[in-house]
């Protein structure tokens, strides 16, 4: 059984200490450790867990440090758990700048020790449902949308929101990014509310993504479209709907309610399939740190990699420098 920390018992913070002492098989929870004096004592209180006051003796004390902190806050966080050689576990963005980035990955490297980023959707039941159907998609669109909320505001809607659409596109193109186009918009805080990006890589696959955090409804969509098929993933409602296209030989008996399209003369018809995969009702957080586990007990790679959070985190800040090269709306 591996010995955790967690580092921050914010929002997000108290949810996985809840959810890590759930995971009694893999974990033993020894603490956590949160600047906020009176908040460390009322979740002391609440969930029966140990308040360290010094984040050294935490990290002493673990084998895996769970970082849930502020993302300005990540990089320090991180660099004294894997000088400790301890495995580390860290919320998205990976941490504010991709320098700090580059040093973890390097870092985590010498130490031999394993990280992994918390892009959660990577565990969602909508999106690993969808996953076998994916081959070669050549354009995405994906709408993350959700209603104004003061917590995430002190970084922008492209390393709030947006960074989780980075990361699930990333993870299905396989092709290097070549070139990216953005503009984004300031309604209430310093930096953009709303983005949208479009990503062309180097095999002609194209992504237009759109993130904001001033909507009136909540929606996270993405739709993917390749040869012969259209997957569309609703991360929010956790629905996956797959229509795919399959050639009609002319020796095949016809479904007379079949859907067919006669694509003209000299070509073959082709038939709408339409797929509803079944969908496995599970608590994504609680995945990804069980799988955190698995990966240190077999000593295997973790699902979401500190590479992969280095890519997303790259790409989100190209991201943000085209958009200051794009003349920006800023509503005060």
């Amino acid at each position: 059984m591996l010995k955790v920390g967690v580092l921050g018992a914010g929002h997000l913070g108290k949810i996985h200490l809840k959810i890590l002492k759930e995971l009694k098989k893999d974990y033993e929870v020894i603490g956590f450790y949160d600047p906020d004096r009176e908040n460390s004592k009322k979740v002391n209180k609440d969930f029966r867990v140990k308040a360290f006051k010094k984040i050294e003796d935490l990290i002493a004390e673990s084998d895996v440090i769970d970082i849930v902190t502020p993302t300005l806050s990540h990089f320090d966080c991180a660099i004294e758990a894997i000088k400790a050689h301890k495995h580390v576990f860290i919320e998205k963005p990976i941490t504010k700048t991709t320098e700090e980035a580059e040093i973890l990955m390097k870092l985590s490297r010498e130490a031999g020790v394993k990280v992994q980023v918390g892009h959660v959707e990577r565990f969602n039941p909508a999106f690993t449902a969808a996953q076998p159907y994916f081959n070669q998609p050549m354009f995405i669109e994906a709408h993350r949308l959700a209603e104004f909320n003061p917590r995430g505001t002190d970084v922008p809607v492209v390393l709030d929101l947006m960074i989780h659409d980075i990361d699930i596109i990333l993870s299905i193109v396989k092709s290097n990014i070549r070139k990216i186009s953005a503009s984004g918009v300031s309604i209430v805080s310093d930096t953009p509310d709303i983005a949208n990006a479009r990503i062309e890589f180097d095999n002609g696959c194209v992504a237009n993504i759109t993130a904001s955090r001033m909507s009136l409804k909540n929606m996270r969509k993405t739709r993917i479209f390749q040869k012969d098929a259209y997957i569309a993933v609703d991360f929010l409602e956790k629905k996956t709907e797959v229509i795919r296209l399959k050639s009609l030989n002319t020796s095949e008996e016809q479904n007379p309610f079949a859907i067919v399209l006669d694509l003209g003369k000299g070509r073959k018809k082709k038939q709408i399939y339409f797929e509803n995969p079944s969908i496995e009702e599970n608590n994504a957080i609680k995945d990804e740190l069980k799988s955190f586990a698995d990966a240190i007990n077999n000593n295997t790679e973790p699902i979401v990699t500190i590479e992969d959070g280095f890519h997303a985190l790259e790409a989100a800040h190209m991201i943000l420098e085209k958009m200051k090269l794009t003349p920006q709306l800023s509503i005060a």
